[in-house]
């Protein structure tokens, strides 16, 4: 492939990426009018059409879309090499990005975050707190921390943090209105809280563990939300029975007549996963931390 080539596939990709000419310039440091010119000089010599361009908007053709699902991971890798060239150095240095779920900070990622940051002073950390499934390839996140349901089948995945255990909760007076149950098919009938993962789209199943093994069940919720200090304010206002971490819940338990339910029939939930991309081109940063989230300590 020639310079020019690539150059031009380059700026394809950002065009793509950032759905329009101005934006990819803004980036690229060119003008908008030398990035148009690269992407027509680019299609003249593909001879088809990439964008379907407007006064407006610039849409990928479907050849277009195409191309840019095959050219856009070599692109970032490229990108990723020249970036962390830095990495050749002695020093681990540069930004690590990380984004992960609230409530896998106050379980372990906050201390794990401080120890590192300590131990590796040359290293920038950002931690993005959000439930929804993040995008490495495209999102300049370096690692996400995530629950194995949200997991990218095409990454590398690492247990970290300790497993979850889980609690049924509700107020003394929803259950003294009510039934208790006593066997998870019993919640069918309750009004439930769930959590939900990033937009509510999809709500977290309530796990449980019987006479035949594990399973699963999905009540149709009363109320949701993707925070479950939310979920505990519902249930401590009498709305139903809330599926929530036990270590969340004890405070709650103890101070606010909360009373869990069911609680032999609950089994806890797996480890969170740090997920990353690739072992190819790994930042010496990104290669630390993994290794100190396995270890659960510092290491150089």
């Amino acid at each position: 492939m020639s310079r020019s080539n690539f150059g031009d596939i380059r700026v394809f990709v950002e065009v793509a990426r950032r759905g329009g000419f101005r934006a990819a310039a803004e980036h690229l440091g060119q003008a908008p009018a030398s990035v148009s010119e690269a992407v027509q000089r680019f299609e003249d010599r593909l001879g088809v059409r990439l964008f379907e361009r407007s006064t407006r908007s610039v849409a990928l053709t479907p050849i277009g879309e195409q191309f840019y699902a095959r050219s856009l991971p070599a692109i970032a890798e490229l990108e990723g090499a020249i970036r962390d060239l830095d990495d050749q150095k002695d020093k681990v240095t540069g930004t690590l990005r990380l984004s992960a779920p609230y409530s896998a900070g106050p379980f372990f990622l906050d201390n794990l975050v401080a120890r590192f940051a300590a131990a590796y002073p040359a290293v920038d950390v950002e931690v993005i707190y959000d439930d929804q499934k993040v995008d490495l390839l495209t999102s300049g996140i370096d690692a996400a921390i995530r629950s194995n349901t949200l997991l990218d089948p095409d990454t590398h995945a690492t247990a970290v943090g300790p497993e979850l255990s889980m609690s049924i909760v509700a107020s003394r007076d929803y259950l003294a209105a009510r039934d208790v149950p006593e066997h998870p098919r019993d919640i069918l009938h309750h009004d439930t809280i769930c959590y939900a993962f990033g937009a509510g789209k999809h709500n977290a199943p309530w796990e449980f563990v019987g006479s035949d093994g594990p399973f699963t069940m999905r009540p149709k919720p009363r109320l949701v939300a993707n925070d479950m200090r939310s979920l505990l304010h519902y249930a401590r206002n009498g709305l139903g029975l809330a599926y929530v971490y036990a270590e969340i819940a004890a405070p709650y338990i103890a101070n606010d007549g909360l009373v869990t339910v069911l609680g032999e029939h609950l089994s806890s939930l797996p480890r969170y996963s740090l997920n990353y991309r690739s072992k190819r081109h790994m930042t010496r940063r990104l290669r630390a931390f993994v290794q100190m989230a396995k270890e659960g300590k510092e290491t150089r």
